[in-house]
């Protein structure tokens, strides 16, 4: 009898932490699938000119690389400190 009393007073203490605790559940639980969908549909809405545009930034990066890589062969080769992978009569004639 005893712990009913001591229940009984326990749960207008707790109910207010449990409500919130539960209520946010709940909406996370009803928004969840509404992120779900708007995720899916902004990736799936990207018009070709953005795809266009991302492509471009990635050849153009890959070409400056590329770049790069050929002027330090160069240098390695005007320098005679190849590598055995620089091919120095190819790279030599650019």
């Amino acid at each position: 009898m005893r712990n009913a009393y001591l229940l009984l007073i326990a749960i207008p203490l707790l109910s207010g932490c449990v409500v919130g605790t539960v209520a946010k559940t709940a909406v996370d639980v009803v928004t969840l699938p509404v992120r779900v969908a708007s995720a899916g549909v902004d990736a799936a809405t990207t018009s070709q000119k953005e795809a266009d545009e991302k492509r471009g930034r990635e050849m153009r990066k890959l070409d400056e690389e590329r770049g790069k890589q050929l002027r330090l062969a160069q240098k390695r080769c005007r320098d005679n400190k190849a590598q055995p992978t620089d091919d120095c009569a190819t790279i030599l004639q650019r």
